[in-house]
C-alpha cells in the first residue's frame, strides 16, 4: 500500500477508534480497496464491522437492498445508488457510520452510463439529522488505477472527518 493511502487508513482507524464508533464498506469501482486500506491497520478490528464488494448491479441489489428501479433510473453510477448503498450498508451492519463508492474508472463508458472517469461517494451516519454526504468526481484525465486511488483516499478522509468532528463530514 502506498504510503499516502497508508496514513489516511491510519487516521481514520485512529479516530473511530477514538471516537468510539464503527464503520462498514460499500464498494463497487474501487473493488475492495477501501476495506484493504482499513483492514491494514494494526487495531481495525475494534472500528470497521462489514465491507461489500457489490460491482455488479445484481450484488448492489441482492447484498444491499438497492431498489433495481433506482439502477434503472439514474444508473448504478448515480447520487441516489450511493446514498441507498451507504444507508443500507450502515443499516444491515449496525456500525455507526457506512461509506459508499460506485463509478466508471473507464477506459470507456457503456450506453446510457456515465462518461469514464465519474465516481459518486456517499458516507451515511446513525444519529445525524440529515440525508447521507455525497460526492462526485469528475475526473476523465486519470487511469483507472489512478481513479480508484483517488476515491479510496476521499472515503478515507470522509471517515476521519465524521469520526473527528461529530456531525461534521468534513
Amino acid at each position: 500500500m502506498n504510503t499516502s493511502l497508508h496514513e489516511l487508513a491510519k487516521t481514520a482507524v485512529d479516530r473511530l477508534s477514538a471516537a468510539g464508533l464503527t464503520v462498514a464498506t460499500a464498494e463497487s469501482c474501487t473493488g475492495g480497496m477501501l476495506a484493504a486500506a482499513l483492514t491494514d491497520i494494526p487495531g481495525a478490528s475494534t472500528v470497521f464491522r462489514y465491507g461489500w464488494v457489490t460491482y455488479c448491479n445484481e450484488a448492489k441489489e441482492r447484498q444491499l437492498n438497492v431498489p433495481s428501479s433506482l439502477i434503472e433510473q439514474y444508473s448504478a453510477v448515480s447520487e441516489p445508488v450511493v446514498a441507498a448503498m451507504a444507508q443500507n450498508a450502515m443499516r444491515q451492519s449496525g456500525a455507526h457510520m457506512a461509506v459508499a463508492v460506485s463509478g466508471n474508472a473507464g477506459p470507456t463508458a457503456a450506453e446510457g452510463e456515465p462518461p469514464a472517469g465519474t465516481i459518486w461517494l456517499a458516507l451515511a451516519r446513525r444519529g445525524v439529522q440529515r440525508v447521507p454526504h455525497t460526492e462526485k468526481i469528475e475526473r476523465p484525465e486519470l487511469s483507472r488505477a489512478e481513479l480508484r486511488e483517488l476515491a479510496t483516499k476521499r472515503l478515507l478522509e470522509l471517515i476521519a472527518g465524521a469520526a473527528q468532528g461529530g456531525g461534521s463530514w468534513a
